[in-house]
């Protein structure tokens, strides 16, 4: 048996985050949970041989699972900050993507850099998000759309420090202007591209921006398809803009999230709630993009899995503020402060398919989770600030 790690003397917050339990602790070995529980029963979990190699006095603070970043495109190169005012001044995204703008100006910007200064670059924003109590961070590639400078960039998603990343292949974001059509496009991707990703094992998961006049449903088909025979978990940017094929399809192929699901009819919210599919929500995007926001609660009340993310990227939303996220699904999708709590650590997980290792404190699981003097409502409720607090990945505090 390898040495234990002890903490005691915390509040820890109910599974659904509307209460504490008082006097708690946890015992922790090789980044598990092997015990936790009231601090009284303690005594009867440490044997005669046990070795408790740390023990950390938590003095009263309330402690919840760490927060899991389900959906950002924090690798990329370049600004596309001007688009913002195009934007502004009635330009719409699909008019910017047409002249060139937009996911292909980044792509110019990606291909030309180097790992080395991409890695600079994402790191910084990694940190960003580790300051706010981000344990696991989700991370596509999909700005440089050709085999080269994919493998390129998920290649530097491994070597990027902090949070646990899970990288993503979205290989379909964009037709790049060397192919005439998008059928073209994507059957490169599945006879040269997707193979040797997997051969390399440069991503679990793929990725696909399904939407009209850009994806749509027939080459959509022939790429998850192949994804799946491949063995890639499946993700997919669904009903951003249109009821379009994408959320049909993602609950079809029993993809792990669908993303973005603005528009949804009854219909898609039934066959949500009655599949494992996760709905994730990006209400910063919808903010940036002035698009109407997801229907949360119909989704919830329907018995959907939702999660929240930020969709950080750097054009639609270029913002990796949490607390805007949470408070955008406050306000606007009328979700509650335990609901916001349940989306950013379990259904993030669930989006993920990490949910039997991370999003809730329990025994078998990591210890991912924040330490903090704050109350739960300080949290997810002032734009642009996250509450002090300490972070521990695998049982061990990171220093930021």
């Amino acid at each position: 048996m390898s040495a234990l790690t002890l903490f005691r003397n915390f509040r820890l917050a109910h599974s659904d985050f509307t209460d504490q339990q008082n006097k708690m602790a946890m015992l922790v070995q090789q980044g598990k949970i092997i015990w936790i529980g009231p601090q009284g029963k303690l005594r009867g979990q440490l044997g005669k041989k046990t070795t408790v190699k740390a023990e950390h006095d938590l003095k009263n603070q309330l402690v919840f699972p760490s927060f899991i970043e389900c959906h950002t495109h924090t690798i990329f190169a370049g600004s596309r900050a001007a688009e913002f005012e195009m934007r502004n001044q009635g330009v719409s995204y699909l008019e910017i993507a047409q002249k060139g703008g937009g996911i292909l100006s980044t792509m110019k910007a990606t291909r030309k850099s180097t790992a080395s200064d991409l890695l600079k670059s994402t790191q910084k924003r990694v940190d960003t998000f580790l300051k706010q109590g981000v344990s696991t961070l989700e991370i596509k590639s999909g700005y440089a759309l050709d085999l080269k400078n994919e493998i390129k960039v998920l290649e530097v998603l491994p070597k990027l420090k902090g949070p646990r990343i899970v990288g993503t292949f979205l290989g379909a974001h964009a037709r790049p202007p060397e192919f005439e059509t998008n059928l073209q496009y994507i059957e490169y991707v599945c006879e040269k591209v997707l193979p040797k990703i997997r051969k390399k094992n440069l991503a679990q998961r793929v990725d696909i921006f399904i939407e009209n006049k850009f994806f749509e449903k027939e080459e959509s088909q022939i790429y998850l398809k192949k994804a799946q025979d491949l063995g890639f978990q499946i993700t997919v940017h669904a009903n951003q803009l249109s009821l379009s094929a994408g959320a049909d399809l993602a609950l079809d192929f029993q993809a792990l999230s669908a993303d973005h699901v603005i528009h949804l009819d009854d219909r898609l919210i039934r066959k949500f709630a009655a599949s494992k599919t996760t709905a994730v929500l990006l209400p910063m995007a919808d903010l940036y993009m002035k698009c109407p926001y997801p229907p949360a609660r119909k989704l919830i009340e329907a018995g959907a899995q939702v999660a929240l993310a930020t969709d950080y990227n750097p054009g639609s939303c270029p913002s990796q503020d949490l607390a805007l996220v949470g408070l955008l699904a406050r306000l606007e999708m009328k979700m509650s402060l335990p609901e916001v709590f349940q989306a950013y650590t379990h259904g993030a997980a669930c989006a993920l398919g990490i949910e039997h290792e991370e999003g809730r404190l329990e025994v078998g699981k990591y210890a991912n989770f924040i330490c903090t003097e704050a109350d739960l409502s300080d949290f997810f409720y002032s734009a642009g600030m996250t509450p002090d607090h300490q972070m521990f990945i695998r049982g061990k505090c990171l220093k930021i």
